[in-house]
């Protein structure tokens, strides 16, 4: 789930938002709006519901954020890496490098978010009492009061033992724990999910046909994406695991053609030495020391006019911003990075030297020579 447009970071990490997230912004603010605050509060100005009810709409997916930032920084405390926050429809996503290393590690990173979830439930309450308590303005101590109850009722859904809610990664990490298999865990966790999935399903069928058909959308929807959801983390824990035993040199493009720092961008785009031989390639000095990777997509965005005076490492993506992996390492770790990065490569070096590019093509080939060697029926296994 990617994000539509970036908001900026906090403590280094990306927020992003996916345009669905403006149809639950919508919901909430009319919700209360035109629906809550009218009904239990009469006579107010259209403005001030409108105000109150667009306020609290940016207060609820401020309390979303900081749940999925809770999860980013604990598992930055437990070695795994992340960067990334997307806020969309159904709630929020952080994007994590890679998996928990142990199950208490797990336990923590997962158990952090309905945590904060229910502290800030809590702290809404306290608010709702203390501005009743002072006589505030009631749409105030109203939207205070709703905004405690959607975060006490965020943090009980989220950890119902179903993935892909925290709740599921609960139940993987106590499985993992008293099994010491990651995979079954992670099949408990997502199967739990899809039975969950379906209820909500059939519960908001019958309440549509019942004649409510807005919270039976509502519910069916939720739980269309938890089978979804489920059933794609289930089948990435088994690619996960066939990549497990797999290193990085069996998949990556050994000795990979180069560019001198100093070629132009007009010898880059027509000398024979790149031409068609593939759409991007790193860069390197005069020791042969990488720099960066240049594609010919960012070369030719070079006017023609400047092209014989521009070179390739002004318009390279510098070394930092590119994933690295030594050539001995698991390739299953490399996966995270390569999804994220934009140009969907990683350069391989040993000992400071490039040894070899690997790229998403590469993983999907490996995975295909992998999937087709299995014997069919019986699974998808690593080879030594």
């Amino acid at each position: 789930m990617g994000a539509t447009f970036t908001l900026g970071r906090i403590a280094g990490i990306r927020v992003g938002l996916h345009w669905s997230v403006l149809i639950i912004f919508v919901l909430i603010a009319f919700g209360l709006a035109e629906g809550r605050l009218p009904h239990a509060h009469p006579g107010e100005p259209a403005w001030a519901y409108w105000l109150t009810g667009l306020a609290t709409a940016v207060v609820f997916l401020l309390s979303l954020l900081a749940h999925e930032i809770s999860h980013m920084l604990v598992a930055r405390h437990h070695g795994v890496g992340g960067d990334e926050i997307t806020l969309w429809l159904l709630g929020g996503a952080a994007r994590l490098h890679s998996e928990a290393p142990t199950p208490v590690a797990e336990l923590r990173i997962a158990g952090v978010g309905p945590l904060v979830s229910l502290l800030l439930g809590g702290g809404f309450a306290l608010f709702t009492w203390w501005a009743h308590a002072l006589s505030g303005p009631v749409l105030l101590v109203e939207a205070l009061g709703w905004l405690a109850g959607i975060n006490v009722l965020l943090a009980v859904f989220n950890v119902l033992p179903a993935a892909p809610l925290d709740g599921g990664r609960l139940l993987r990490a106590l499985v993992w724990w008293r099994t010491g298999n990651r995979l079954r865990a992670t099949g408990v966790a997502t199967g739990a999910g899809r039975v969950l999935g379906w209820i909500l399903v059939a519960v908001g069928l019958y309440e549509a046909l019942r004649g409510g058909f807005g919270g039976g959308l509502w519910l069916m929807l939720i739980g269309w994406f938890m089978v979804a959801m489920a059933t794609m983390e289930g089948s990435q824990a088994n690619l996960r695991e066939l990549l497990r035993s797999v290193p990085v040199r069996q998949a990556m493009t050994a000795d990979p053609v180069t560019v001198p720092a100093g070629t132009t961008v007009r010898d880059f785009l027509g000398g024979p030495p790149w031409r068609y031989r593939h759409s991007a390639f790193p860069v390197t000095d005069d020791t042969g020391h990488p720099l960066g990777l240049v594609s010919v997509r960012s070369a030719g965005r070079v006017p023609a006019e400047d092209r014989g005076s521009a070179t390739v490492d002004t318009v390279m993506t510098p070394v930092g911003d590119i994933p690295t992996a030594g050539p001995d390492d698991p390739l299953v770790q490399l996966l995270p990075a390569l999804d994220t990065s934009p140009a969907r490569r990683a350069l391989v070096l040993a000992d400071g030297r490039l040894v070899g590019i690997v790229s998403s093509s590469d993983v999907s080939r490996v995975l295909t020579w992998l999937s087709s060697a299995a014997p069919p029926g019986a699974g998808l296994k690593t080879v030594p």
